[in-house]
């Protein structure tokens, strides 16, 4: 396979940009080689810079529910770009898309719109800090929640696939107010809360981890995070920024019913555009400035884009059967993937959750980020370069979910299932 004008731009983006990247996974320092310059994308599959084509199961790392460049949300997009990308003032696309989150998603009845899903986090953070007047947060290892500083101690996502264990340049005193525990392990919790609950302002979880790979909560864990922050007065934060409308129209909360005080959710709500948004009951969003003393602000928060994509998108999740759709495109997938591994031999253990999936090369089973990280990676390795040449593109990460879209054909899943096998086989040696 010819990637020579990848290749090419690479080296010239290594000389304008850190790493030639502006975003670290994007780097292929995991697996090897230069990484890949796409230059358009349609459906489920992505056009690299020499015309090589893809079938994609990143998505844009999770958002595109209904692949690249769908007909409605892009002619969203381009009627609101008609009539201006920006204003930095209020308009009736957000109302809009706020009443659709807020039927959605059952914790909700206020939700602000901001721009990323760490801008979500950080400000959901604040409001949590604010409201109880205390300082400590809990996190799980493995657990990603964007790079402010509280949270990037033992996070997922690019720091497991670079193999970062600390971040330089995150501030002590904000490291120090955040408590790491393992993801899955209720026990440690309590014992936590028992020591020091009041003296915590909320627990952070994403409620299926989807940063360390797609780790799915085990029965009864998230129960136990609301009756524990419950008692001790700590606010309870899903991070729903992977999870919110992609595994159900409610998002994790819906699936498991568990509510948390607050929900920040991201890329998905905005079809694909950079967007983020937080919310909560009444009571507790009416902290948030102007109405109360926690202050956020964005000049480019609800922005018109952003909105009419993601108006767009929230109205063709609410038909009837996407969801049945993906789940079964999902399980054809993942059956075919554990079928394959299990008869050349291949040592590897398989989560899935709705349309997020991930195959982990170890033989221990996964539950948190110490199991994770028992992974051969350098069988991964030669198994997404395997993947690549067949024509087939996932994370270059061991510690990265995949995702299937509803519009990934039965064809198109039978093809990358005979690239998977050829990738296996290859990797096995």
């Amino acid at each position: 396979m010819n990637r020579d004008n990848s290749s090419r731009l690479f080296s010239v983006a290594r000389k304008v940009m850190p790493g030639g990247v502006n975003s670290p996974v994007r780097a292929f320092n995991a697996v090897g080689g230069d990484p890949l310059f796409i230059k358009s994308a349609s459906g489920s599959r992505i056009t690299d810079v020499d015309g090589n084509e893809f079938i994609d199961y990143v998505g844009s790392w999770g958002p595109l529910i209904f692949g690249h460049a769908h007909p409605q949300i892009v002619s969203a997009i381009t009627r609101q770009a008609q009539l201006g990308t920006s204003y930095g003032a209020s308009t009736e696309l957000e109302i809009q898309l706020a009443e659709k989150i807020v039927r959605a998603v059952p914790s909700v009845e206020v939700v602000r719109m901001v721009n990323s899903g760490t801008e979500a986090v950080m400000s959901a953070l604040r409001l949590a800090r604010g409201i109880t007047g205390r300082d400590k947060i809990v996190k799980f290892a493995g657990c990603y929640h964007g790079h402010s500083d509280s949270l990037l101690v033992r996070a997922g996502s690019g720091l497991a696939s670079l193999g970062i264990p600390e971040c330089p340049g995150v501030v002590s005193s904000l490291a120090e107010k955040t408590v790491n525990l393992p993801f899955n392990n209720i026990e440690r919790v309590r014992e936590l809360f028992a020591k020091e609950g009041k003296k915590i302002a909320a627990l952070i979880v994403e409620p299926i981890a989807g940063n360390m790979g797609v780790v799915p909560p085990t029965p009864g864990f998230l129960e136990s995070l609301r009756e524990v922050t419950r008692e001790a007065d700590a606010l309870l934060i899903f991070d729903e920024v992977i999870t919110g409308f992609r595994v159900a129209l409610g998002g994790a909360q819906k699936l498991f019913g568990v509510n948390p005080d607050i929900t920040c959710m991201g890329k998905i709500i905005g079809g694909g555009l950079p967007v983020g948004a937080y919310g909560g009951s009444r009571e507790v969003m009416d902290h948030i400035s102007p109405i109360g003393p926690v202050y956020q602000a964005g000049t480019l928060s609800g922005n018109p884009l952003a909105m009419a994509a993601g108006n767009e998108m929230l109205d063709l999740l609410s038909r009837n059967g996407i969801y049945e759709t993906l789940e079964r495109k999902s399980k054809k997938l993942c059956e075919g993937l554990r079928q394959h591994a299990e008869a050349l031999g291949v040592q590897a253990q398989f989560t899935r959750v709705g349309s997020m999936f991930s195959m982990f090369f170890t033989d221990q089973k996964i539950v948190d980020f110490e199991t994770v990280k028992s992974c051969d990676t350098d069988f991964f390795k030669r198994y997404f370069n395997g993947l690549l040449e067949e024509g087939i593109y996932i994370a270059p990460s061991q510690f990265e979910a995949g995702f299937v879209s509803a519009v990934h054909s039965d064809e198109e899943i039978n093809l990358t299932l005979e690239a998977n096998r050829k990738a296996l086989a290859v990797a096995r040696g």
